[in-house]
């Protein structure tokens, strides 16, 4: 199979499909990988690594659509590639689907067969594609809390950690998962006071003995959140419904119960957010203000950190990227977890949860 790598459109998206240490394994099981000049870039990478690995190099991305049998990316592909895509070929991504129906017309429409990242699922309902970028979204998602709440970008100048005989800011994580739970561990290692509110009560069990009390656990209600937005200087949208359109769990009438100049971390945009008030926003203009709170919802928030983020990518994605190259979509059919990934197969929306969120069939 010929194995596609363009470079990453997005604004300010620096992550690369593949690593050259991907490519290798790709090479070694007799697949070609075309990768576009300068798709390493971002993570410091040149053309001649690439092909020191064993790829081919791509003058631009309309010879990678064209020539490749499968395209390995990172984020959902714009306007200008999913109009390149051809029946047969295979996508291999992030989607997000749900909150996109523009990109879901434009990928029914051109007939390929489309498997996302973000609901490859393994038994037992882990995330395996999902996780590491949780991970590292949910780390940032402290340093972009830290910096909106200094006085120059608008917060009020609270340091996160506090200093002896000054309280800390109190950050509030809504949803215990892989996001969640690494926001809390970076909020409580800078010294912040955390609070996580989920409606599992087993997670926040797990929760409790992870962190030892150094962190607080509250169960989910309308009423729990309305008492932390009172006394929290950041909260953190942390909630994730696989595949589907994330709950919005803040409206905009909650944030008068916020006090001015108080941040909103909105982690889960990539699936349209979880408060009310929130909209997609780029690493260039990161935040914006809804009635004196500060919003930032950057769609891409790994992308920062393209390095750690490609690398721990890859490392995630490599089995289940080889088993498409190898198996092409009848890997779906053998495979579970990859047949949860399929969201789209020639025309059609195959995962069920995606197609309600869009209210399309399935």
């Amino acid at each position: 199979m010929i194995v596609g790598v363009p470079k990453e459109i997005k604004t300010h998206e620096y992550r690369v499909g593949l690593t050259p240490a991907a490519v290798r394994e790709y090479a070694a099981r007799g697949h070609r990988v075309l990768v576009e000049t300068g798709a390493g870039a971002g993570i410091g990478t040149t053309d001649t690594e690439y092909e020191n690995a064993g790829a081919e190099i791509a003058a631009d991305a309309a010879q990678v659509f064209r020539s490749a049998d499968m395209i390995v990316k990172v984020k959902e592909p714009q306007r200008v590639e999913w109009e390149q895509l051809r029946e047969g070929q295979i996508l291999f991504t992030y989607l997000h689907l749900a909150p996109d129906p523009e990109q879901a017309r434009g990928l029914l429409a051109s007939g390929c067969t489309a498997v996302a990242y973000e609901t490859v699922s393994e038994p037992g309902g882990g995330l395996p594609l999902l996780a590491p970028m949780s991970e590292v979204a949910g780390r940032l998602s402290i340093e972009a809390a830290g910096a909106a709440l200094r006085r120059f970008a608008g917060g009020p100048g609270i340091l996160l950690g506090g200093v002896p005989g000054v309280p800390p800011a109190r950050v509030v994580v809504l949803g215990g998962g892989v996001v969640g739970s690494h926001a809390a561990r970076m909020g409580a290692g800078l010294g912040a006071d955390i609070t996580i509110i989920d409606r599992s009560l087993p997670r926040l069990r797990q929760l409790d003995d992870m962190f030892g009390g150094r962190v607080k656990t509250r169960f989910s209600s309308i009423a729990a959140i309305e008492d932390e937005l009172v006394v929290a200087d950041a909260v953190i949208g942390a909630v994730l419904v696989t595949g589907a359109t994330a709950p919005q769990l803040v409206t905009r009438d909650m944030l008068k119960l916020l006090r001015p100049g108080r941040v909103l971390v909105d982690v889960a945009i990539d699936q349209g957010g979880c408060f009310e008030t929130s909209r997609p926003t780029t690493h260039a203009d990161p935040t914006y203000e809804v009635d004196g709170i500060i919003h930032y919802c950057v769609a891409n928030m790994p992308g920062a950190v393209p390095m750690t983020s490609s690398h721990a990518l890859n490392n995630a994605t490599l089995p289940y990227g080889l088993a498409l190259a190898d198996g092409g979509y009848e890997a779906c059919l053998e495979n579970p977890a990859l047949r949860a990934g399929l969201n789209v197969h020639q025309g059609r929306m195959m995962n069920r949860v995606v197609a309600e969120s869009l209210n399309l069939d399935v």
